[in-house]
């Protein structure tokens, strides 16, 4: 147990209470299983353009290596903070931004819904 003391209010967590929740894998479908697999792909590929290695990019993420690699993969229990983190080690990480950025099924829901 620790507490934090933010201006005269402590909040204390429990880590019995919380600290040991299972990482559940989510089930996807083979479609977004391969863009999983070219996600993976585009992590790797500017990590050797970069001279790296596998070891530093996860030392750099505060990652262990194991979860480095299982990020190149497709393995759905990677916490999406691990994505982050080695983009930024990479220099990447404002491409996240583009992630549902280009929404063209909800503008045209939304055009329609402004003719009624």
């Amino acid at each position: 147990m620790f507490v934090i003391s933010i201006k005269s209010i402590e909040l204390v967590y429990n880590i019995k209470q919380y600290g040991n929740m299972s990482t559940k894998k989510q089930i996807v479908f083979p479609r977004l299983a391969k863009l999983m697999e070219q996600i993976g792909e585009n992590i790797k590929l500017p990590r050797k353009r970069r001279k790296l290695t596998t070891i530093q990019v996860a030392e750099r993420a505060e990652i262990a290596a194991q979860r480095y690699i299982s990020l190149k993969k497709v393995d759905t229990s990677v916490a999406f903070g691990a994505y982050l983190n080695v983009l930024r080690v990479l220099g990447l990480q404002d491409d996240v931004l583009q992630l549902a950025a280009n929404d063209d099924l909800g503008r045209k829901l939304q055009d329609l819904e402004l003719l009624k």
